[in-house]
C-alpha cells in the first residue's frame, strides 16, 4: 500500500495543518468519505490560494471573488491537486469543516463522522488521471484505517447537501474511480 495512516496523518504527503477543525463527538464512528472539488479563483488551477483559504489567510485583494469567501472557516482533510499531489490539512481523527449543513442516510452534520477530500477542479470540469490515481490510493489507506467505509459509503458533496452543492459534478467519473479502487484493493489482497 502506498500510504499508511500514522496518528491521523497520511505518510508521504504534504502536511499543511489547518486551524479550521475540532474534535469529533465522542460517540462518532468515522464511516463516510465525501468527495468535493475546489478551485481558487473559480476555474483557475495552481497557486497557493486553496492553502491560504484553508488556513484562514486568504488575501481579499488578490481576486474579487475572495471578498465573498474570506471570512468562511473551511477545511478538508485532503486536497489532491491537478498533478495528483496530496496535501493533508486535518488529521483523520479530527473533524474537518468540509460538509457544512448536510445529511447522509438520515444522519445530520456529516462533518462529525466523515472524511473530506477536495479535488482541485470545477464541478463543470473533468479531472486528471493523476487525481484519480491519488484519490484511489488515499481512499485505500482510509478504508484500511476505517473499515466501516466501503464503496457504498463514499459519496459526493452534492449527495449530502443537494440543495446547496453540485460538486464533484458531472465531470467526475465515478466508474473510473471505483475501477481504480477495485484494482488497488485486489493488488493489496494479493500481497
Amino acid at each position: 500500500m502506498k500510504y499508511q495512516v500514522q496518528s491521523g496523518w497520511l505518510s508521504g504527503v504534504r502536511r499543511v495543518p489547518s486551524p479550521h477543525c475540532n474534535s469529533r463527538p465522542d460517540d462518532a464512528e468515522v464511516d463516510l468519505l465525501v468527495i468535493h472539488c475546489i478551485s481558487l479563483p473559480p476555474g483557475q488551477y495552481g497557486g497557493s490560494y486553496i492553502d491560504e483559504f484553508f488556513l484562514g489567510h486568504l488575501d481579499i485583494d488578490a481576486h474579487p471573488y475572495f471578498s465573498e469567501i474570506a471570512t468562511l472557516q473551511v477545511s478538508a482533510h485532503f486536497l489532491i491537486d491537478r498533478t495528483g499531489r496530496v496535501t493533508q490539512y486535518v488529521p483523520l481523527n479530527e473533524r474537518a469543516w468540509h460538509a457544512g449543513q448536510s445529511t447522509f442516510c438520515g444522519r445530520e452534520n456529516c462533518n462529525d463522522f466523515s472524511i473530506g477530500i477536495e479535488l482541485e477542479g470545477l464541478d463543470t470540469d473533468t479531472f486528471t488521471p493523476e487525481q484519480y490515481q491519488s484519490l484511489a490510493e488515499v481512499t485505500v489507506a482510509i478504508m484500511e484505517t476505517y473499515p466501516a467505509i466501503d464503496k457504498s459509503r463514499i459519496t459526493g458533496h452534492s449527495d449530502i447537501a443537494p440543495d446547496r452543492k453540485l460538486d464533484p459534478g458531472p465531470g467526475f467519473d465515478w466508474d473510473r474511480y471505483h475501477n481504480k479502487l477495485d484494482h488497488l484493493q485486489r493488488d493489496a489482497g494479493e500481497d
